[in-house]
C-alpha cells in the first residue's frame, strides 16, 4: 500500500498523477523548480519540494536530490509521469536502491527498449515484425549508404537512442545520403549523447497506431489501439482510440504481438508498443510493424481510458505496490470512441514557434475531459514544453465525439499568448481526417491550407472597436454609456492593427442599446445588448474575437507617436533561447529563405531565415550563445538599385 506519492513531474501530467492519488486516498508530494513555484501542480498536491533553478537540469532532472526528497518527507513511492525521467533506468534503480516503489518498469525493461536497434532484434527474436532495414554496429558512411542502397530508396535514418523526431531523416536518392547521414548524427549527438544511427525502408502513406500494453511482471494485457498519425515534424497532434477503419482481425493481430513484447521483457506498468502501419490500402494483418516501445505512461493516454472506462494511473499505483492486474484480457472491452487534441502556446503563422507569457484569459469549451498545467494567470514560460492542455472529447462513435471536440474548441478562448487552437479547429475539418482516412504525411502535405487564417471582416473590425471600448468584453458587464451631445450622437474614434494592418474607425453610441461603426467607409450597425456571435475579450491591449476563428487586434494609444511597423532587415530572437548554429559570416550575400540563425527553445530548435535578399551585417550571434527575446542576432541589408 502506497502511503505518500512523489510526484517526479511536473504540469498536467503531474496534475493528473495527483488526482487519481486523492482518489485513492494517498498524500501527493510535488517538486518545483523556481520557474514553478505557483504552478498548478503545486497546489494540486499536498506537499511541495522546491528544487530551485528553471531549466530541467537545475530541477527535474536532479535524480539525487529527488530521491532525497522523497526519504526526507516521507513518501514511500516515485511516479515520473512521462519525460524527465520517466526511461531513465539509472532513476528507476537508485529509486529502488533507496527503498522506495517506482511506479513504473524496472530498470531492466527500460534498458532493454532504450535502444531501437537492440529493441528490433529482441522484438524479431519473439516474433514481432520489424521494418526491412539494417541495425548493425559498423556506422561507417560506406556501411551505411550500401545498407540504405540493398534495402532501396527511399530510407529512413534514424537515431538509435532518439525520440520525438530528433536524429531522424528521410533520404530519397543516393546522391543525397551523406549529407543527411551527417546531419543526423550530429543531431543525435547533441539530444543523446550518442551518435549512433541505423536505416530503415521507408513506408509509403505510413500510419501511425499504438497498443497501450499493461502488466504486472507475470503476464500482461493489452487495452487497444491508438491511431496518432496526425503528426507535425514526428510530434502527435490529435491522437484517437479506437484506430478508424481497424479490421477485429488486425487489432487482435497487434495486441497479441504487443503482448508478446511485454512478457518478453517481463513488463511491469503501463506502456506502449508503436507499430508503422501501411496506409496505401486497407489494414491487414501483415502490414504493420514493430517502431518503437515507450516504457512509460503516454501523454496520449486519457482517450484509452474514455473508451474503457479505467484510470490507467490507479491501475500503476496497484500494481507498484504489489497488485496483479485489475482485468484479464478477455474482461476489457471498449465502449464507443475519444479523440484527443493537444493545445499549445505556439505562432501557426511563424512557424509554430513557441509563445510565451501570461494566460489573461483562459476559459475551455463545454463537453470536454481538460488535462491542463495551467490556469488563468498562470505562466507560460520559455523553460519547458508549451503545452496548455490536452482537451478530450468522447462518444458513443467517432462522428460524434469529432463533433464534440470540434465544438469545444471552437468555444475555447484564450487571451494573452498565440495559440495552435484555429490549426486544431482546421485539422479537425479536414476531409480526409473527417473520412478516417489519413496517414502521418497530412498535415506536411496541406500545412499551408491549415493554417491559412481569413482576414477579418468590417463587422469583426467593428466588434474589435466595441470590445475595445469595454463594451463587448465577455469578462465585464457591459454598459452602454452613450454620454451626451447636442444636436448629433456621440462619436469615438478608436485605432486597431490587425498584423500589419491599421484603421482608425468611428463608433457612434445610439440610444437603445445600438451602435453604428464607421470601417473605412463601410458602415456596421451593431446591438451591444444581444449575445455577439463572437465572445470578445480585452487583455493586456489587445481586442479578442473568439469563434470558429480567432482575430487579435492591437488597440492602438491615441498618444503613440507613430502605428505603422517598420521593417530594418533585423533578424531578432522571438523567445529566450540558445543559438545552436549560425550559417553566415558578415558581409556574406543572402537570397530570401536562407537560413541565419538556428535558436534552441523550449525543446525545440527553430531556424530563423532571412525575409529579403541582400548583405549580412551587425552579426552579433555566436554558437552557444544564450539571448534574450528581442535581441537583433543580425541584420540583413537590403539590396539598393544603383541610380542610373
Amino acid at each position: 500500500m502506497i502511503n505518500k506519492l512523489l510526484i517526479a513531474n511536473r504540469g498536467e501530467i503531474a496534475c493528473r498523477i495527483a488526482r487519481s492519488a486523492r482518489e485513492m486516498g494517498i498524500a501527493t508530494l510535488a517538486i518545483a523548480s523556481a520557474a514553478d513555484e505557483e504552478a498548478l501542480h503545486v497546489r494540486s498536491c499536498d506537499e511541495v519540494v522546491h528544487l530551485g533553478g528553471h531549466n530541467p537540469a537545475e530541477s527535474y532532472l536532479r535524480r539525487d536530490a529527488i530521491i532525497a526528497a522523497a526519504l526526507e518527507h516521507g513518501a514511500d513511492a516515485v511516479h515520473p509521469g512521462y519525460g524527465f525521467l520517466s526511461e531513465d533506468p539509472e532513476f528507476a534503480q537508485a529509486v529502488q536502491e533507496a527503498g522506495l516503489l517506482w511506479v513504473g518498469p524496472p530498470a531492466e525493461a527500460i534498458r532493454a527498449m532504450g535502444l531501437k536497434d537492440a529493441a528490433k532484434a529482441l522484438m524479431q527474436k519473439v516474433g514481432v515484425p520489424i521494418v526491412p532495414g539494417y541495425h548493425g554496429e559498423a556506422q561507417s558512411l560506406q556501411v551505411l549508404q550500401q545498407a540504405a542502397t540493398e534495402i532501396g530508396y527511399p530510407v529512413l535514418i534514424k537515431a538509435v537512442a532518439g525520440g520525438g523526431g530528433k536524429g531522424m531523416r528521410r533520404v530519397d536518392r543516393p546522391e543525397e545520403f551523406a549529407a543527411h547521414l551527417a546531419s543526423a548524427q550530429s543531431e543525435a549527438q547533441g539530444a543523446f549523447g550518442n551518435a549512433r544511427v541505423l536505416i530503415e525502408k521507408f513506408i509509403a502513406n505510413p500510419r501511425h497506431i499504438e497498443i497501450q500494453i499493461f502488466g504486472d511482471g507475470q503476464t500482461a494485457v493489452h487495452l487497444y489501439e491508438r491511431d496518432c498519425s496526425l503528426q507535425r515534424r514526428h510530434q502527435k497532434v490529435i491522437e484517437e482510440a479506437p484506430a478508424p477503419h481497424m479490421p477485429h482481425a488486425v487489432r487482435n493481430e497487434m495486441g497479441q504481438a504487443a503482448v508478446r513484447a511485454a512478457e518478453a521483457i517481463g513488463y511491469v506498468s503501463a506502456g506502449t508498443v508503436e507499430f508503422i502501419v501501411d496506409g496505401s490500402a486497407s489494414l491487414r494483418e501483415d502490414s504493420f510493424y514493430f517502431m518503437e516501445m515507450n516504457t512509460r505512461l503516454q501523454v496520449e493516454h486519457p482517450v484509452t481510458e474514455e473508451i474503457l472506462g479505467i484510470d490507467l494511473v490507479a491501475w500503476q499505483l496497484q500494481v507498484a505496490a504489489g497488485g496483479v492486474l485489475p482485468l484479464t484480457q478477455d474482461q476489457i472491452q471498449a465502449q464507443g470512441h475519444s479523440i484527443e487534441a493537444r493545445l499549445y502556446a505556439e505562432d501557426s503563422d511563424q512557424g509554430f514557434l513557441p509563445s510565451i507569457g501570461q494566460l489573461h484569459h483562459l476559459k475551455f469549451g463545454p463537453g470536454l475531459r481538460v488535462e491542463a498545467g495551467v490556469t488563468q494567470g498562470g505562466q507560460v514560460t520559455p523553460y519547458y514544453d508549451p503545452m496548455i492542455a490536452k482537451l478530450i472529447a468522447t462518444g458513443p462513435d467517432r462522428a460524434s465525439a469529432l463533433q464534440r471536440l470540434l465544438r469545444g474548441l471552437q468555444l475555447t478562448q484564450i487571451a494573452g499568448l498565440k495559440t495552435n487552437r484555429d490549426f486544431l479547429v482546421a485539422l479537425l475539418q479536414h476531409q480526409d481526417f473527417v473520412a478516417g482516412r489519413f496517414d502521418t504525411g497530412l498535415i506536411a502535405r496541406d500545412m499551408e491550407a491549415l493554417t491559412r487564417a481569413p482576414a477579418p471582416a468590417a463587422e469583426d473590425w467593428a466588434r474589435a472597436a466595441l470590445c475595445a471600448m469595454g463594451l463587448l468584453d465577455t469578462g465585464r458587464d457591459r454598459q452602454c454609456n452613450v454620454g451626451f451631445t447636442l444636436f448629433t450622437p456621440l462619436r469615438q474614434s478608436v485605432a486597431l492593427r490587425h498584423k500589419d494592418q491599421l484603421q482608425t474607425l468611428q463608433v457612434s453610441l445610439r440610444p437603445g442599446g445600438r451602435a453604428v461603426v464607421d470601417v473605412a467607409g463601410e458602415t456596421v450597425e451593431l446591438g451591444l445588448g444581444d449575445l455577439p456571435q463572437r465572445a470578445a475579450v480585452l487583455a493586456a491591449g489587445k481586442a479578442y474575437l473568439f469563434g470558429a476563428q480567432t482575430f487579435v487586434f492591437d488597440v492602438i494609444d491615441p498618444l503613440e507617436r507613430t502605428a505603422t511597423v517598420h521593417s530594418d532587415g533585423a533578424i531578432t530572437a522571438p523567445m529566450p533561447g540558445l543559438v545552436k548554429q549560425v550559417f553566415v559570416h558578415a558581409g556574406q550575400e543572402v537570397a530570401a529563405g536562407d537560413p541565419i540563425v538556428v535558436l534552441e527553445a523550449m525543446k525545440m530548435q527553430h531556424t530563423l531565415c532571412a525575409d529579403h535578399a541582400g548583405r549580412v551585417e551587425n552579426l552579433s550571434a555566436t554558437q552557444d550563445q544564450q539571448v534574450e527575446a528581442g535581441m537583433a542576432l543580425a541584420v540583413i541589408q537590403a539590396e539598393r538599385e544603383e541610380a542610373g
